[in-house]
């Protein structure tokens, strides 16, 4: 995948937009307060405007894998949670050649806006390596992506983060006795799915592994609950995520845990998200290379 010629990275944009901008995905601050302050570094609130819808995510121009690719094939499944929001529905990609083998599962789990169609291209994208990837919306609850990444974040923030760990961890514990699963199963999260992936791990004694992309740490009390071997991604330039992480390491070594940590210095907070100007090229590819790897060690 490679940016097109008229999308600027992220290098294009003043430190201080970028963190702007940062603080407005994550709720800090909202439109409003994102266009009046970067309007104090750009000029004016239409040139603020027009660098919002600049950082924002294109879908179209980040897909990799069509949701019509003949390789694969899409269901959705609806599961119950009754320790959470009582169901979650999730996306299913699989590959579509038929063989006797039962496939491994990879548990995607999304960023703060739910199942966006960049997560949906994720799943696609493992389905096509072989796996069965199984993508749930923490969104079900109040009728799933809205469509829209604003309404999605807005919605979001009204959810309770608890609830949605136990939907993730229904989707999972189903997810094993899918028809198709051979049971083994992994997981991958980016940002707020970062944390759910490391939650799965200290929930989930079967996992094998879990692959969290600049996500929070789970509450460092459950550390020695986790079996599964760990690949944690960090963005060299996101001071917020990464000031949990001495902790977080203190607490795996102190647990014995299989893991290894990467900071890919100069990339930016959602570096391997390829619908936004902060994706890095050299970084999603390492780190994604990684990743398989590991799912090829500890899945098949």
């Amino acid at each position: 995948m490679t940016q097109d010629a008229d999308r600027k990275g992220a290098t294009a944009y003043p430190r201080a937009v970028l963190d702007l901008f940062d603080a407005y995905v994550h709720g800090a601050i909202d439109r409003r307060g994102f266009v009046t302050q970067c309007a104090v570094h750009v000029g004016s609130a239409a040139a603020a405007t027009t660098m919002l819808a600049a950082l924002s995510p294109d879908f179209a121009r980040g897909q990799v894998i069509k949701p019509d690719d003949k390789r694969i094939v899409i269901s959705h499944v609806d599961i119950a949670s009754p320790a959470g929001n009582g169901t979650v529905r999730a996306y299913v990609a699989r590959p579509a050649a038929k063989t006797a083998a039962k496939l491994p599962v990879v548990i995607v789990a999304h960023e703060n806006r739910g199942l966006n169609p960049h997560i949906e291209d994720i799943a696609r994208r493992l389905a096509v390596d072989g796996y069965m990837a199984v993508a749930p919306d923490a969104l079900t609850t109040i009728g799933g992506y809205p469509g829209d990444e604003d309404k999605a974040r807005a919605a979001f923030a009204t959810l309770d983060r608890t609830k949605i760990g136990e939907d993730f961890v229904a989707a999972a514990t189903h997810a094993r006795t899918m028809a198709g699963s051979n049971g083994k199963i992994a997981a991958v999260g980016f940002c707020f799915g970062g944390w759910i992936a490391n939650l799965l791990a200290t929930r989930l004694p079967d996992l094998r592994a879990a692959v969290p992309f600049y996500g929070s740490p789970p509450a460092l009390a459950d550390v020695p609950k986790i079996k599964a071997q760990l690949l944690i991604h960090y963005a060299g330039n996101d001071a917020r995520t990464n000031a949990a992480w001495p902790e977080y390491e203190a607490a795996l070594k102190q647990a014995g845990t299989h893991y290894k940590a990467y900071i890919y210095e100069g990339a930016e907070h959602g570096f391997n998200n390829d619908t936004t100007p902060r994706f890095d090229k050299a970084a999603a590819d390492l780190a994604w290379a990684r990743t398989l790897a590991l799912l090829r060690q500890t899945i098949g």
